[in-house]
């Protein structure tokens, strides 16, 4: 066992710094063999069949060539819970567990009715239904294909989530109302292409991701006029920010009429969140 962790080690080397190697590792053999990392090195007798080598094999090879982990193995974990993902779906990331554990924090207790723009793999919106069991939870993607991964994770996490395809650059049905509305919009401006790595750029939606340098707060003007037409009084809207843009993102709030608006830092001390709440004169 240890010689074949340590032959994926140094195959990974030079690939991936040497902190991440570890958690590829970890995650490749658990997927592989279907057990625990702990459990496979504690017991001696541990063997790795050929068939699970050939598959550790063509992991390896993919990881290579900077394919996400996540999309090899097909399912990531976020905020406890399992989700499919593949190349029609961004890969959820820890910022964005923080913005659900803000929302569930200011919310406790009550039962919402909550909208989320831009869903993807409904991530948030599925964590914040497991967890608000009361609520009643909407997703919106402009994504057919994503909205079918959002859909599949709704029914293996056991909530009912309600997913439509919207458009909101475009239309949006305006016959519901809201206590919450939630955003993780395209916010990587195109210039910072030159800074992504090749596993998120030669893999994850581009449309999911980037906004053009010359309108970058594109969505969120737009979903801040959403949520002024569909957010019930003193309801609170959610975003979360490109780090760069949160001054900006206030600026617009309150040009907007938005009060109670505070910007938020993630765990590594970059600005990450914006929450406000609109209330009617």
């Amino acid at each position: 066992m240890q010689d074949i962790l340590q032959n994926i080690r140094k195959s990974l080397s030079g690939f991936y710094p040497d902190n991440e190697i570890s958690g590829l590792v970890r995650l490749l053999i658990e997927h592989v063999t279907k057990s625990s990392m702990p459990a496979l090195l504690s017991d001696k007798n541990t063997k790795i069949t050929s068939e699970e080598v050939l598959k550790i094999d063509k992991i390896v090879e993919r990881l290579q060539r900077f394919e996400p982990i996540q999309y090899i193995l097909g399912e990531t974990e976020f905020y406890g819970l399992r989700f499919t993902v593949n190349q029609d779906v961004l890969i959820p990331r820890p910022e964005t567990e923080e913005l659900v554990e803000l929302i569930l924090n200011e919310n406790k207790g009550t039962q919402p009715h909550i909208l989320d723009i831009g869903t993807g793999s409904g991530c948030i919106a599925i964590s914040l239904q497991k967890h608000l069991p009361k609520a009643s939870v909407k997703g919106w993607d402009i994504s057919e294909k994503a909205l079918a991964v959002a859909t599949l994770n709704s029914k293996s996490n056991s909530v009912n989530v309600s997913f439509d395809q919207v458009d909101i650059l475009s239309d949006y049905p305006t016959d519901q109302h809201f206590d919450i509305t939630v955003s993780n919009p395209p916010y990587v401006l195109d210039s910072e292409k030159t800074d992504m790595h090749a596993n998120v750029l030669d893999y994850e939606p581009h449309t999911a991701l980037f906004v053009a340098d010359n309108d970058p707060l594109l969505f969120y003007n737009r979903i801040a006029d959403v949520a002024i037409q569909l957010l019930t009084n003193g309801g609170k809207l959610y975003f979360e920010i490109n780090r760069a843009k949160g001054q900006e993102t206030i600026k617009m709030l309150e040009d907007k009429n938005f009060s109670e608006i505070r910007l938020i830092k993630d765990i590594s001390g970059n600005d990450r969140m914006v929450r406000a709440e609109y209330h009617r004169k």
